[in-house]
């Protein structure tokens, strides 16, 4: 079977770091033949680093090649759905970059084009085996009824991740955009935030309601770099997602609580992830039972991979499709207003 030819749309940090890295990891189904960004110096270390034939300014150019497959998006977020938006009317499968966007107009138009197209669309975030695995054990009825769940997703800032951009492109220059509010136009709560409330959404299903406080704490921006959302589930559960840029001992942590018992990730006692369960429902000291769960082969592999597998065999994503992009940005935005107003936010749209 020929390769796939794929095009990258902003071919910058995350490309370098995250993507050609594991579209190389494909062992040869699948290479880079277009690449687009705005810095010329940029375009030509990826070029030759990756032996990528061709790059361009304008985005359209590699789009209206007949022998390209599919794309990836990986644009600043507040630039990632028009050129989403172009690759899905010009026929080709779409891989975007976390978050979606930063507005509901946006998203709206975004999942209209999507409902139109046979080929496939990929929207980060990825979800790990343990996170399928915890899905299929809710439903399941592993920890009986849902009732409550955590994740915190957190790092120490943009200022960290553009310190392996630098480094990666042997840049001197620093461009934080992320804390400039005019061009980001959304802080910590969509760039680290989104994991949490995605990974939430992946197991528990479609939230409903949500309230949030967002702060900037420490960071040189007028956005947040610090927020929680309380969110209420349709299936009755509540949540809390966290997340900041001012934890550089970073974090990733997740629990989901039922009736019956909980899951936590990562595990106990190096586990991935762990299932506790009561030994007594009536004596409080009696210590509950920990067990390891074994996630391996409940998952789709790695995104890329998995993107591949979707395109090959058709289909669309379970979990990191289009309709669950605009429910998290919606969570999202919900977040910044009841931080804003102090208000409970009523949502509309479903996570499937």
């Amino acid at each position: 079977m020929s390769p796939l030819n794929i095009g990258i749309i902003g071919a910058g940090g995350i490309a370098n770091k995250m993507h050609f890295p594991g579209i190389a990891g494909l062992q040869g189904q699948a290479k880079v033949t277009w690449i687009h960004g705005r810095k010329e110096s940029r375009l030509k270390t990826l070029q030759e680093r990756w032996d990528v034939p061709r790059f361009t300014h304008d985005y359209l150019d590699m789009l209206s090649d007949p022998d390209l497959d599919a794309v990836i998006v990986a644009t600043p977020h507040p630039q990632h759905v028009q050129p989403g938006i172009d690759a899905i009317r010009a026929g080709k499968h779409l891989l975007m970059q976390k978050p979606l966007c930063g507005d509901m107009a946006e998203a709206d138009a975004f999942v209209e084009a999507a409902e139109k197209t046979e080929k496939v669309v990929y929207c980060l975030p990825h979800f790990s085996s343990e996170v399928y695995k915890a899905r299929q054990m809710v439903r399941d009825g592993a920890i009986g009824k849902p009732s409550g769940a955590n994740c915190r997703t957190s790092h120490g800032g943009p200022e960290v991740y553009y310190a392996e951009v630098k480094d990666g492109f042997g840049e001197t220059d620093e461009d934080l955009w992320f804390f400039d509010a005019n061009r980001a136009s959304v802080g910590a709560l969509f760039d680290m935030g989104v994991y949490a409330v995605a990974n939430l959404v992946a197991v528990l299903g479609t939230v409903r309601r949500v309230m949030g406080r967002v702060l900037t704490i420490d960071k040189p921006t007028l956005l947040e770099d610090t927020a929680t959302l309380i969110l209420e589930f349709e299936n009755g559960a509540l949540g809390t997602a966290e997340t900041s840029w001012c934890d550089p001992a970073r974090t990733w942590e997740y629990r989901i609580h039922g009736t019956a018992g909980k899951l936590t990730i990562p595990g106990r006692e190096g586990a991935s992830m762990s299932l506790w369960t009561p030994q007594s429902y009536t004596r409080e000291d009696m210590p509950p039972k920990i067990e390891p769960v074994d996630a391996k082969g409940a998952g789709v592999g790695g995104p890329h991979e998995h993107w591949l597998d979707l395109i090959r065999r058709g289909g669309q994503p379970p979990l990191s499709h289009a309709k669950a992009a605009r429910h998290v940005t919606e969570i999202l935005l919900a977040g910044l207003e009841s931080s804003r107003t102090g208000q409970t936010v009523e949502l509309r749209t479903q996570a499937e």
